[in-house]
Protein backbone atom coordinates (compact mmCIF):
# COMPACT_ATOMS: atom_id res chain seq x y z
CA UNK A 1 0.00 0.00 0.00
CA UNK A 2 1.24 3.56 -0.53
CA UNK A 3 3.29 4.63 2.48
CA UNK A 4 4.83 7.95 3.49
CA UNK A 5 7.42 8.13 0.67
CA UNK A 6 4.79 7.42 -1.99
CA UNK A 7 2.38 9.98 -0.50
CA UNK A 8 5.12 12.61 -0.26
CA UNK A 9 6.17 11.92 -3.85
CA UNK A 10 2.53 12.44 -4.82
CA UNK A 11 2.32 15.69 -2.83
CA UNK A 12 5.41 17.07 -4.51
CA UNK A 13 3.96 16.17 -7.89
CA UNK A 14 0.71 18.08 -7.41
CA UNK A 15 1.61 20.92 -5.02
CA UNK A 16 3.16 23.18 -7.65
CA UNK A 17 0.78 22.61 -10.55
CA UNK A 18 -2.36 22.94 -8.41
CA UNK A 19 -1.27 25.97 -6.38
CA UNK A 20 -3.91 28.62 -6.94
CA UNK A 21 -5.94 26.38 -9.25
CA UNK A 22 -9.64 27.26 -9.50
CA UNK A 23 -11.99 24.36 -8.84
CA UNK A 24 -14.47 23.94 -11.67
CA UNK A 25 -16.17 20.75 -10.52
CA UNK A 26 -15.81 17.74 -8.25
CA UNK A 27 -16.99 14.37 -9.52
CA UNK A 28 -17.41 11.21 -7.46
CA UNK A 29 -17.54 7.60 -8.63
CA UNK A 30 -18.22 4.53 -6.53
CA UNK A 31 -18.23 5.12 -2.75
CA UNK A 32 -14.85 5.17 -1.04
CA UNK A 33 -14.13 4.41 2.61
CA UNK A 34 -16.09 7.41 3.91
CA UNK A 35 -18.57 9.84 2.33
CA UNK A 36 -17.31 13.21 1.14
CA UNK A 37 -19.41 15.04 3.74
CA UNK A 38 -20.10 18.02 1.51
CA UNK A 39 -22.15 18.82 -1.57
CA UNK A 40 -19.60 18.64 -4.41
CA UNK A 41 -21.27 21.54 -6.20
CA UNK A 42 -20.58 23.77 -3.19
CA UNK A 43 -16.82 23.51 -3.79
CA UNK A 44 -16.93 24.94 -7.32
CA UNK A 45 -15.32 28.37 -7.50
CA UNK A 46 -12.85 27.76 -4.67
CA UNK A 47 -9.10 27.80 -5.23
CA UNK A 48 -6.51 25.30 -4.03
CA UNK A 49 -4.04 26.50 -1.41
CA UNK A 50 -0.73 25.08 -0.16
CA UNK A 51 -1.00 21.27 -0.26
CA UNK A 52 0.55 19.58 2.77
CA UNK A 53 1.01 16.06 4.10
CA UNK A 54 0.54 14.55 7.56
CA UNK A 55 1.53 10.91 7.77
CA UNK A 56 -0.16 9.21 4.82
CA UNK A 57 -2.84 11.90 4.47
CA UNK A 58 -2.80 14.77 1.98
CA UNK A 59 -4.52 18.04 2.84
CA UNK A 60 -5.80 20.20 0.00
CA UNK A 61 -6.95 23.50 1.56
CA UNK A 62 -9.62 25.43 -0.35
CA UNK A 63 -10.13 29.19 -0.36
CA UNK A 64 -12.84 31.47 -1.69
CA UNK A 65 -11.78 35.03 -2.42
CA UNK A 66 -8.69 34.36 -0.29
CA UNK A 67 -10.71 33.21 2.73
CA UNK A 68 -10.25 29.60 3.93
CA UNK A 69 -13.26 27.43 3.15
CA UNK A 70 -12.24 24.07 4.54
CA UNK A 71 -10.40 21.52 2.47
CA UNK A 72 -10.14 17.96 1.27
CA UNK A 73 -8.32 15.26 3.24
CA UNK A 74 -7.14 12.45 0.95
CA UNK A 75 -5.87 8.99 1.76
CA UNK A 76 -4.66 6.59 -0.92
CA UNK A 77 -5.74 3.49 1.00
CA UNK A 78 -4.18 0.19 -0.06
CA UNK A 79 -4.13 0.60 -3.82
CA UNK A 80 -4.76 4.24 -4.67
CA UNK A 81 -2.77 6.65 -6.79
CA UNK A 82 -3.38 10.19 -8.00
CA UNK A 83 -2.83 11.44 -11.52
CA UNK A 84 -2.84 15.05 -12.65
CA UNK A 85 -3.65 15.50 -16.33
CA UNK A 86 -4.48 18.41 -18.58
CA UNK A 87 -7.25 16.36 -20.17
CA UNK A 88 -8.78 13.11 -18.96
CA UNK A 89 -10.89 10.52 -20.68
CA UNK A 90 -14.18 9.27 -19.33
CA UNK A 91 -13.81 7.75 -15.87
CA UNK A 92 -12.69 4.13 -15.85
CA UNK A 93 -13.83 1.28 -13.62
CA UNK A 94 -11.46 2.20 -10.79
CA UNK A 95 -11.59 6.01 -11.07
CA UNK A 96 -13.60 7.25 -8.09
CA UNK A 97 -12.76 10.94 -7.68
CA UNK A 98 -12.04 13.83 -10.04
CA UNK A 99 -11.12 17.33 -8.92
CA UNK A 100 -11.53 19.36 -12.09
CA UNK A 101 -9.60 22.65 -12.05
CA UNK A 102 -8.47 25.24 -14.56
CA UNK A 103 -4.95 23.80 -14.20
CA UNK A 104 -5.81 20.16 -14.83
CA UNK A 105 -7.84 17.33 -13.37
CA UNK A 106 -6.69 15.45 -10.29
CA UNK A 107 -7.99 11.89 -10.52
CA UNK A 108 -7.93 9.15 -7.87
CA UNK A 109 -7.66 5.61 -9.19
CA UNK A 110 -8.25 3.04 -6.45
CA UNK A 111 -8.98 -0.58 -7.43
CA UNK A 112 -9.69 -1.75 -3.88
CA UNK A 113 -11.57 1.41 -2.79
CA UNK A 114 -9.97 1.66 0.66
CA UNK A 115 -8.93 5.22 -0.09
CA UNK A 116 -10.80 8.27 1.11
CA UNK A 117 -11.61 11.85 0.18
CA UNK A 118 -13.41 13.78 2.92
CA UNK A 119 -14.21 17.44 3.35
CA UNK A 120 -13.35 19.12 6.65
CA UNK A 121 -13.80 22.69 7.83
CA UNK A 122 -10.13 22.68 8.91
CA UNK A 123 -7.37 20.35 10.04
CA UNK A 124 -8.31 21.15 13.64
CA UNK A 125 -11.97 20.12 13.37
CA UNK A 126 -13.64 16.77 12.69
CA UNK A 127 -13.35 14.68 10.67
CA UNK A 128 -9.76 15.72 9.87
CA UNK A 129 -8.76 16.27 13.50
CA UNK A 130 -10.18 12.89 14.53
CA UNK A 131 -8.37 11.03 11.75
CA UNK A 132 -5.04 12.77 12.29
CA UNK A 133 -5.15 12.37 16.07
CA UNK A 134 -3.93 8.79 15.66
CA UNK A 135 -0.93 9.73 13.53
CA UNK A 136 2.44 9.52 15.27
CA UNK A 137 5.44 11.88 14.99
CA UNK A 138 6.82 12.65 11.54
CA UNK A 139 10.13 10.81 10.98
CA UNK A 140 12.07 13.94 9.97
CA UNK A 141 10.64 16.18 12.68
CA UNK A 142 13.56 17.57 14.75
CA UNK A 143 11.36 17.25 17.83
CA UNK A 144 11.43 13.46 17.41
CA UNK A 145 14.68 13.03 19.31
CA UNK A 146 16.29 9.65 20.05
CA UNK A 147 15.28 9.86 23.76
CA UNK A 148 11.65 10.60 22.79
CA UNK A 149 11.66 7.71 20.32
CA UNK A 150 13.20 5.38 22.90
CA UNK A 151 10.60 6.39 25.48
CA UNK A 152 7.84 5.51 23.00
CA UNK A 153 9.39 2.09 22.43
CA UNK A 154 9.77 1.49 26.16
CA UNK A 155 6.01 1.86 26.53
CA UNK A 156 5.28 -0.94 24.06
CA UNK A 157 5.59 -4.69 24.71
CA UNK A 158 4.78 -5.72 21.14
CA UNK A 159 7.41 -6.85 18.60
CA UNK A 160 9.31 -3.90 17.19
CA UNK A 161 8.14 -4.66 13.64
CA UNK A 162 4.51 -4.38 14.77
CA UNK A 163 5.25 -1.15 16.65
CA UNK A 164 6.79 0.42 13.55
CA UNK A 165 3.78 -0.60 11.45
CA UNK A 166 1.39 0.86 14.04
CA UNK A 167 2.82 4.30 13.31
CA UNK A 168 2.40 5.82 16.78
CA UNK A 169 6.10 5.84 17.73
CA UNK A 170 7.00 7.21 14.29
CA UNK A 171 4.80 7.45 11.23
CA UNK A 172 5.72 6.28 7.74
CA UNK A 173 7.67 3.05 8.23
CA UNK A 174 5.31 0.75 6.34
CA UNK A 175 6.06 -2.90 5.73
CA UNK A 176 8.84 -2.65 3.18
CA UNK A 177 10.54 0.26 4.96
CA UNK A 178 10.21 -1.30 8.42
CA UNK A 179 11.93 -4.46 7.15
CA UNK A 180 14.72 -2.42 5.59
CA UNK A 181 15.25 -0.14 8.58
CA UNK A 182 15.38 -3.04 11.02
CA UNK A 183 17.96 -4.77 8.84
CA UNK A 184 20.05 -1.62 8.61
CA UNK A 185 19.89 -1.19 12.42
CA UNK A 186 20.68 -4.86 13.05
CA UNK A 187 17.51 -5.48 15.08
CA UNK A 188 15.44 -8.67 14.86
CA UNK A 189 11.82 -7.85 13.89
CA UNK A 190 10.42 -10.04 16.67
CA UNK A 191 12.34 -8.30 19.46
CA UNK A 192 9.99 -6.67 21.96
CA UNK A 193 10.07 -2.91 21.62
CA UNK A 194 10.44 -2.31 25.36
CA UNK A 195 13.66 -4.37 25.40
CA UNK A 196 15.49 -2.16 22.90
CA UNK A 197 18.28 -0.15 24.53
CA UNK A 198 18.71 3.58 24.06
CA UNK A 199 21.72 3.18 21.70
CA UNK A 200 19.83 0.66 19.55
CA UNK A 201 16.76 2.90 19.49
CA UNK A 202 18.93 5.76 18.25
CA UNK A 203 20.36 3.54 15.49
CA UNK A 204 16.87 2.44 14.53
CA UNK A 205 15.56 5.99 14.28
CA UNK A 206 18.52 6.91 12.10
CA UNK A 207 17.86 3.83 9.95
CA UNK A 208 14.18 4.75 9.54
CA UNK A 209 15.15 8.24 8.43
CA UNK A 210 17.82 7.01 6.03
CA UNK A 211 15.50 4.37 4.55
CA UNK A 212 12.62 6.78 4.01
CA UNK A 213 14.95 9.44 2.65
CA UNK A 214 16.37 7.05 0.08
CA UNK A 215 12.88 5.91 -0.87
CA UNK A 216 11.90 9.53 -1.51
CA UNK A 217 14.86 9.99 -3.83
CA UNK A 218 13.83 6.87 -5.77
CA UNK A 219 10.18 7.84 -6.13
CA UNK A 220 8.91 5.39 -3.51
CA UNK A 221 8.12 1.73 -4.13
CA UNK A 222 5.81 0.12 -6.65
CA UNK A 223 4.87 -3.42 -5.69
CA UNK A 224 1.56 -3.51 -7.53
CA UNK A 225 -0.53 -0.40 -8.12
CA UNK A 226 1.31 2.76 -7.10
CA UNK A 227 2.46 5.29 -9.70
CA UNK A 228 3.28 8.96 -9.26
CA UNK A 229 1.13 11.73 -10.71
CA UNK A 230 2.88 11.32 -14.07
CA UNK A 231 2.31 7.56 -14.19
CA UNK A 232 5.90 6.60 -13.27
CA UNK A 233 6.60 3.68 -10.95
CA UNK A 234 8.78 3.93 -7.86
CA UNK A 235 12.21 2.25 -7.90
CA UNK A 236 13.05 1.62 -4.24
CA UNK A 237 12.00 -2.05 -4.34
CA UNK A 238 14.85 -2.72 -6.79
CA UNK A 239 17.49 -1.70 -4.23
CA UNK A 240 15.91 -3.25 -1.11
CA UNK A 241 18.41 -5.27 0.91
CA UNK A 242 15.99 -7.84 2.38
CA UNK A 243 12.39 -7.11 1.39
CA UNK A 244 11.06 -9.61 -1.14
CA UNK A 245 14.38 -11.50 -1.19
CA UNK A 246 13.55 -14.71 0.67
CA UNK A 247 16.27 -17.32 0.14
CA UNK A 248 18.67 -14.87 -1.48
CA UNK A 249 22.05 -14.12 0.15
CA UNK A 250 22.23 -11.43 2.79
CA UNK A 251 24.27 -8.48 1.42
CA UNK A 252 26.27 -8.42 4.67
CA UNK A 253 26.95 -12.01 5.74
CA UNK A 254 25.89 -14.08 2.74
CA UNK A 255 23.38 -16.15 4.70
CA UNK A 256 19.91 -16.77 3.34
CA UNK A 257 17.29 -14.07 3.86
CA UNK A 258 14.33 -15.46 5.79
CA UNK A 259 10.64 -14.66 5.58
CA UNK A 260 8.14 -14.82 8.44
CA UNK A 261 4.53 -13.67 8.65
CA UNK A 262 4.09 -11.19 11.49
CA UNK A 263 0.81 -9.35 12.10
CA UNK A 264 -0.41 -10.80 8.80
CA UNK A 265 2.44 -9.12 6.88
CA UNK A 266 5.45 -10.73 5.25
CA UNK A 267 8.59 -9.87 7.18
CA UNK A 268 12.05 -10.33 5.67
CA UNK A 269 15.22 -10.42 7.74
CA UNK A 270 18.65 -11.97 8.25
CA UNK A 271 18.66 -14.16 11.35
CA UNK A 272 22.44 -13.75 11.73
CA UNK A 273 22.79 -9.99 11.24
CA UNK A 274 19.65 -8.97 13.11
CA UNK A 275 19.96 -9.75 16.79
CA UNK A 276 17.35 -10.10 19.51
Amino acid sequence: MPELPEVEVTRRGIAGPLAGARVLALRLGKPLRWPLGRDPAALAGTTVGDITRRGKYLWLPLLRAGVPEGGLLLHLGMSGSLALKSAVAQSGKHDHFDLVTDQGTLRLNDPRRFGAVVWSASLHEPPAASLLARVGPEPFDPELTPPRFHAALRARRAPIKSVLLAGDAVVGAGNIYACEALFQAGIHPALRADRISAPRAERLLAAVRQTLGRALLLGGSTLRDFTDVHGASGAYQAVAAVYGREGQPCPRCGGAIKRRVMAQRSTYFCAFCQKR
